[in-house]
């Protein structure tokens, strides 16, 4: 049974209805739940899932809509729903905050110089535009902001001499503060820029991990790089660490730019007179710059600028005796069918990143990052062969929580993959830190279980590769999220990385 209710001038923002639908759906027991603000995109979503309603129709964008379907009907249903909704906006506010309802009453008030923005993306570019006439750095969380708008607002921060980080940006560490997606980390002297969020996080907690410290962390949005942007922020912020004392090693992060995109770049850094390590996951770049340092993989990129930080890390790249021997114990295990890798993961930099690794050491693997037109996925929600799926896909998160928030979209593919005759590894990367799920391990750990029995039951063994990206100052704590994993029989690897090439030796790759 299908029921619909539209709760006028109730404003809640984006992060906390994905946040809220699954453990509400859940508490209530409900086929199905959607929660959106009423703009015209969120409509057609809600009608793309098959939960829409003509009341709908007039519905304004400051009007909550919600679509349920109960498998019996549920008498105060609305109450229900609004009730959990607000006693979750209740916990995570601050009574000691003070909530201002514009940006230049923020302004005014507290003479703020960085407006973090959320909100629907027909309304992000306006309020970034408000922002920066208030003389304050933008970081634009939004997605489906135009490209023009974009241009419009880098061109217009750079003329204030100002900072957008986005449209969706998803992490920045700003000051010693962890913006959105970001993961507790020590203050020190590398600086990192990134076209990437889980690139980010993941250099940033490796650095962490031995010894570094973070002076800024500045995410500048996945399609700065294009050549329609033209990397406008990426150079501003280069030019932003480069002036700051407290940076002495800069990292750069991201998938290949575009090729005039990388020409600016590589003229800006030839001028700096501080380290530069430079990550453009498979980009070729044949250049030969005094204290350039061109990488290939994340861990690199981190071990690099560590070492010229003065810090020295061990090799993270290669697989122990004791894991080889755990590694051969589980070949043993297998069935004749069990021959493929199926990635899981959270992070879309992170699926890329193990497809560069992973390619040339297995055959035919696919992923729907892939840009390689024989590497794509035909179909992401079917698996076939090696795959390497990105869970926060938008094709994965219509009207669903993005899987960093709420893990639900990943628990059901992991049963998906195990009941798979040909799977014999399932890769995952677990990510901790601000805005993450609370407990993201704790919440999976029922389900690798599960899918292990599924297996043994048809005399097949599965084997779990996790990466953990955090660090023990997180609130979920990486010491504790790697014990519980262990616990159950994961492999845990040293960075995302190692964790692909872990995947490849148990299934007989190349190393």
């Amino acid at each position: 049974m299908k029921d619909y209710e539209v709760v006028k001038n109730a404003y809640y923002d984006s992060v906390t209805l994905m946040s809220t639908t699954v453990s509400i759906k859940k508490a209530l027991n409900l086929k199905d739940l959607v929660m959106f603000m009423g703009t015209d995109m969120n409509k057609d979503m809600m009608e793309s899932v098959g939960l829409y309603d003509k009341k709908f129709d007039d519905a304004t964008p400051n009007d909550l809509l919600i679509g349920i379907e109960m498998h019996e009907t549920i008498d105060g249903w609305v109450d229900q729903v609004l009730d959990k909704l607000s006693n979750k906006t209740n916990q995570n506010q601050d009574q000691s905050q003070t909530v201002f309802k514009t940006i230049s009453q923020a302004k005014q008030a507290k003479d703020s110089n960085i407006a973090i923005i959320s909100v629907p993306g027909i309304y992000a570019a306006n309020e970034a535009y408000k922002a920066l006439e208030n003389n304050m750095h933008v970081m634009l969380f939004s997605d489906n902001v135009s490209v023009e708008d974009e241009i419009g607002l880098k061109d217009l921060a750079i003329k204030k001499d100002l900072l957008v980080m986005g449209p969706d940006c998803g992490t920045a560490i700003i000051n010693g503060m962890g913006l959105c997606f970001a993961n507790q980390v020590s203050k020190g002297h590398i600086g990192l820029v990134a076209a990437s969020g889980t690139g980010l996080q993941e250099v940033t907690v490796i650095i962490d991990r031995f010894g570094g410290g973070i002076s800024q962390a500045i995410g500048v949005g996945g399609r700065d790089l294009s050549e329609a942007v033209g990397g406008k922020m990426m150079l501003k912020s280069i030019d932003a660490l480069s002036e700051d004392i407290d940076t002495e090693v800069i990292v750069l992060i991201s998938k290949p730019p575009h090729k005039s995109v990388l020409d600016k770049i590589l003229t800006k850094i030839k001028e700096l007179n501080k380290p530069v390590v430079v990550c453009l996951l498979d980009a070729v770049v044949n250049e030969n710059i005094k204290d350039v340092h061109f990488v290939s993989t994340l861990t690199e990129a981190a071990q690099k600028a560590l070492e010229l930080g003065g810090f020295k890390t061990p090799d993270l790249m290669t697989i122990d005796k004791e894991t080889e021997t755990f590694i051969e114990k589980e070949r043993q295990l297998k069935a004749k069918s069990q021959d493929k890798i199926k990635g899981l993961f959270c992070g879309g930099t992170l699926t890329a990143e193990t497809l560069s690794v992973l390619r040339g050491k297995v055959h035919d693997i696919t992923s729907n990052v892939a840009k390689k037109k024989d590497e794509i996925m035909i179909n992401p929600m079917e698996s076939h062969g090696h795959n390497l799926v990105d869970l926060g896909d938008d094709v994965f998160t219509q009207g669903k929580p993005h899987p960093m928030i709420e893990p639900m979209i990943r628990l059901d593919r992991i049963i998906q993959e195990a009941k798979n005759p040909e799977t014999s590894v399932i890769l995952l990367d677990f990510e901790l830190g601000l805005g993450s799920h609370e407990d993201p391990v704790g919440v999976t750990i029922e389900t690798i279980d599960e899918a292990l029995a599924i297996a043994k039951k048809d005399n097949r063994h599965l084997s779990f590769v996790a990466y953990v990206c955090g660090t023990d100052k997180d609130a979920q704590n990486l010491e504790k999220s790697e014990a519980m994993l262990k616990e159950h029989g994961v492999i845990i690897a040293k960075t995302n990385a190692h964790a692909a090439l872990i995947a490849s030796k148990i299934v007989g790759g190349k190393l």
